[in-house]
């Protein structure tokens, strides 16, 4: 079975599968005969985005005047960071993800009853638990459910981390048989925020792979433990019941957002891939069945991209484990060349654990493991040579995710004290994304006013932060954007060169090339949203 919880695993959790594609992009382009050409599996081109100025368009100028002059004017501030185009979100757990009055509805639609600890747990309740109906009545019992499955209104001089990474044990019953419901929660949310598209976490057939694991045992010889994974087809049974899951979340989906009724949700045109999730804290065998499951699951259904690890990465057996997960990685991924791999790493901080422990983590995402993004990559500055880390990340096109506030409320980390201008001076990739939006109690517009507003960034830097977050998803196909362009201004691929998102539908040419890469077709739908959002923002300032 399938959970989403962050930090615990629970049983009987339905899969949840990617919909949509690119149907709602091609409504932009013209009929394609269907001899054009079929979709790359990998993402082609990988360009960085910070490496140096580029040209400035009138428009750009002219709507970046308008935001200057917003400084002081918080409501209207607030709107144009809704209002802007802001790419994919990238790293995202569905679970946390998902509002908590939401999962609190869930809770109360599946008779669930709150205990003195204010986790969610089976009927009939216990002495001292109550009905989460109660919440419906009891505005401060309401509240107190709230502040304990988020981290709202949480006090500065308690530990961030701990309350953080104890909400999902919290709400996690809430979440049991109701996967497809919390997408079309997150989905619509993500749309509304003006994205266009996301990549979320899941553990696929979590309780088959915990079974097949334990009935396999331990190899210290990787070799020999895939081979007995797969012997007899055991793996192959595992993917097949995902695989199941994924349809049946699909359908569940489908249903909560009315995608096959006359009044859709935005959710249904959302496209939506999943990472596999992996429990760093787990035994090392159900840590490799747990990889090989989800890369294996990668190759075989296109709804699921990648895999990655979760749960605190200073957890004992997280640090202990560190250096042998990056080895089994380091197999697997010759296994799977298929699977595309993206890591938290370097979510420390000095205090947290060990000077020792800060100096590896991303150096071994990086070099051993062969990770294409990093979650977090927090302790950057503290990793054994980390100028020619940050090098070899730019020269690999390794991006970091950075999600600014869970950074805040579980390590303390922000403003200088974050790496973000280091990665940027070094030319590293960088995606703004979200992580638990629904724990942290925010939202991607919130992301990008705070890194505007905290490190002075320029209208055309938030533009190719947005540019990025699509230019390095694991998204089919080509890119939209010239190889090695980006630094200079993110020029367009020779097929689409003459032609000027927004103004019109593309030429029949680039309508080709847009048909065969579900990305470059994406990436052109967020350069026609700029093109309107400048053109309704660039006379106001």
């Amino acid at each position: 079975m399938i959970s989403t919880n962050r930090t615990v695993r629970r049983p009987k959790s339905p899969v949840l599968a990617g919909f949509g594609g690119v149907l709602a992009l091609l409504s932009l382009i013209p009929a394609i005969p269907a001899t054009a050409a079929a979709p790359a599996r990998d993402s082609a081109v990988r360009t960085t985005a910070y490496a140096a100025p580029r040209p400035v368009t009138p428009a750009e100028r002219r709507t970046a005047d308008y935001l200057d002059s917003l400084r002081e004017r918080p409501a209207q501030l607030r709107a144009f960071f809704k209002e802007l185009p802001k790419g994919g979100d990238l790293h995202n757990h569905l679970s946390g993800a998902v509002t908590t009055e939401y999962l609190l509805q869930l809770a109360i639609e599946q008779g669930l009853c709150i205990d003195a600890t204010m986790t969610a747990v089976a009927s009939p309740c216990a002495p001292g638990a109550r009905p989460a109906s109660d919440a419906r009545t009891d505005p401060a019992f309401r509240q107190q459910i709230i502040r304990a499955w988020s981290m709202q209104d949480f006090p500065a001089d308690e530990s961030g981390h701990d309350h953080f990474f104890d909400t999902f044990g919290k709400f996690g019953m809430a979440t049991w048989y109701a996967r497809g419901k919390m997408l079309a929660n997150v989905a619509d949310t993500v749309v509304k925020q003006n994205q266009f598209y996301l990549e979320t976490m899941v553990s696929p057939a979590s309780d088959s792979a915990k079974t097949l694991a334990d009935a396999v045992g331990y190899d210290a010889d990787f070799a020999a433990l895939h081979r007995k994974l797969v012997a007899g087809g055991k793996l192959d049974k595992v993917i097949d019941e995902a695989v199941q899951e994924a349809d049946d979340s699909d359908a569940q989906f489908r249903e909560a957002a009315h995608c096959d009724t006359p009044r859709p949700a935005p959710a249904c045109k959302l496209p939506v891939r999943w990472i596999s999730q992996v429990s760093r804290g787990s035994s090392p065998v159900r840590v490799f069945t747990q990889m090989a499951v989800g890369m294996r699951l990668a190759e075989r259904d296109p709804r699921f991209v990648a895999v990655n690890l979760v749960q605190p990465e200073d957890w004992d057996s997280s640090l202990e484990n560190y250096s042998l997960q990056m080895r089994m990685l380091k197999y697997l991924r010759g296994q799977y060349p298929g699977a595309h791999l993206t890591l938290h790493a370097g979510e420390l901080a000095p205090g947290l654990v060990k000077p020792e422990d800060l100096t590896f983590h991303i150096n071994e995402a990086v070099r051993v493991a062969g990770a294409e993004r990093i979650g977090h990559g927090v302790d950057l500055v503290h990793e054994d040579d980390w100028r020619a880390l940050a090098r070899t990340m730019a020269r690999r096109h390794v991006a970091v995710e950075v999600p600014f506030s869970s950074n805040k409320q579980i390590l303390g980390i922000a403003g200088d004290e974050h790496p973000f201008n280091a990665y940027r001076r070094y030319g590293v990739p960088i995606v703004l994304s979200t992580d638990d939006p629904g724990v942290s109690r925010i939202d991607i517009s919130h992301e990008y006013q705070y890194a505007a507003k905290t490190y002075r960034l320029s209208y055309t830097e938030l533009k190719d932060l947005a540019r990025a977050s699509l230019e390095y998803a694991f998204r089919d196909g080509r890119s939209l954007w010239a190889t090695g362009t980006a630094p200079s201004g993110y020029r367009v691929v020779a097929a689409c060169r003459a032609d000027r998102p927004g103004d019109g539908r593309p030429s029949a040419r680039c309508a080709r090339y847009l048909a065969g890469s579900p990305k470059a077709a994406t990436e052109w739908r967020q350069e026609v949203a700029f093109a309107a959002f400048e053109r309704a923002h660039g006379g106001r300032g």
